[in-house]
């Protein structure tokens, strides 16, 4: 026999609370019903966890979305297509996200007050588009929105993602191939060396003794020192100072800055485009976007451009003082405004600069892999070069 805690609903309305004793948990939902409770949630008290304790990936929430809109849209009721969804999400978190939201919901919380209590879930901008089509009436359709434009922006920051983990893998595996050659191969021809005693040319004596300096106490330095570095970036990066600091520089960098800059305006474009066209005000709106800009240089260019619309600017003016942004999306953007089109204005802004974003990664890689090569082509090539002078030396004094 196990214990059930259990939340359901009397016939007068009443929401009941309370824990109640059976063999499985089926039997616990009959006996419930037996007594013309309608059952809202039943969980086994030993196996019972805290909603949203794992991860929930961006194509569950997508999924569970798109879902959650068709079935609206075909006249379910809130609390049943919600309960459906709880039942057949694959993601053990999100139907515990889930069952919660329902239990809100039949508790009489609006689905975005719901929504809000689960933040790792569903961040502000899903909650607002939410809360502004409960108002509008039209939850089906702004919940399709969020699934296309969580769909989109999942494609950008995969491809973003893409062109950093290339060249990192390329390069590490060189790092790797280049150790293992300093700290097992140099030494065999350094005692080969050794034991004919002839005078090393200065390349050899340069290659050798980097990898005594690797095979020493250098090599443990070294390592510690790199791990230290990557630690005190982290730490510095997590402060308001350190992450501007870095953020601009990351913008300045050459061919990675304009990836990241024009997937930032993709993304800024495309957020406050679909924040707008589903009702929420055009101040909310951009104080959601800053937060999710990914880049503090641009989070601080959008909050500005806050402050002087709250003053009675425009959205242009305060973007163009900022020099974040290209001339050509400010422009577009004032255009916008004038005509009283600016989320049909934004959406066609971030659909340009998704090809942009495609142009600029082909870009990225078409330079990072010739650099590669020739990078390791020096420093692998040089070092057997470095070994085999001395055994051409070796060769010319045997002759």
């Amino acid at each position: 026999m196990a214990s059930f805690s259990y939340t359901a609903r009397a016939l007068n309305g009443e929401l009941k609370t309370a824990t109640i004793d059976a063999a499985t948990r089926e039997e616990a939902v009959a006996q419930l019903r037996r007594q013309r409770l309608t059952v809202v949630k039943v969980d086994e008290e030993s196996k019972r966890q805290k909603p949203g304790g794992g991860k929930i990936k961006m194509r569950d929430i997508v999924i569970f979305t798109r879902q959650f809109s068709t079935m609206i849209n075909s006249g379910l009721p809130l609390v049943q297509a919600l309960d459906i969804l709880a039942k057949q999400s694959e993601n053990k978190t999100l139907q515990e996200v889930t069952r919660a939201v329902v239990f809100d919901v039949e508790s009489g919380h609006t689905v975005a007050d719901a929504l809000r209590k689960h933040p790792k879930a569903f961040n502000d901008l899903y909650v607002n588009m939410v809360a502004a089509g409960e108002v509008g009436g039209i939850l089906d359709t702004i919940l399709m929105r969020l699934a296309v434009f969580m769909e989109k922006n999942d494609v950008l920051i995969r491809k973003v993602k893409g062109a950093m983990i290339y060249p990192g893998v390329i390069m590490s595996v060189a790092a790797i191939a280049i150790t293992v050659l300093l700290i097992f191969v140099i030494p065999v021809f350094e005692n080969m060396f050794g034991s004919v005693g002839l005078a090393l040319p200065l390349p050899t004596r340069i290659v050798i003794g980097v990898s005594k300096f690797l095979r020493g106490w250098g090599g443990l330095a070294t390592v510690v020192g790199i791990v230290a570095s990557v630690f005190a970036i982290k730490n510095y990066y997590k402060t308001s100072d350190g992450k501007l600091v870095i953020d601009r520089a990351l913008l300045r960098f050459p061919v990675l800055g304009d990836v990241l800059r024009k997937s930032a305006v993709s993304r800024f474009t495309r957020t406050l485009g679909t924040l707008i066209s589903s009702g929420v005000s055009i101040l909310d709106g951009l104080e959601i976007t800053a937060k999710t800009a990914g880049n503090r240089v641009i989070q601080d260019a959008i909050m500005a451009s806050r402050s002087s619309i709250a003053g009675g600017d425009t959205i242009a003016a305060p973007l163009a003082k900022s020099q974040v942004f290209p001339p050509m999306v400010i422009s577009m953007i004032a255009v916008g405004e004038s005509t009283g089109g600016l989320d049909e204005m934004l959406s066609k802004i971030a659909d340009f600069y998704d090809e942009e974003v495609d142009a600029a990664v082909s870009g990225l890689l078409s330079l990072l892999e010739p650099v590669m090569i020739v990078f390791l082509g020096i420093v692998v090539g040089g070092m057997v070069i470095a070994m085999y002078l001395p055994i051409f030396d070796m060769i010319n004094a045997v002759q």
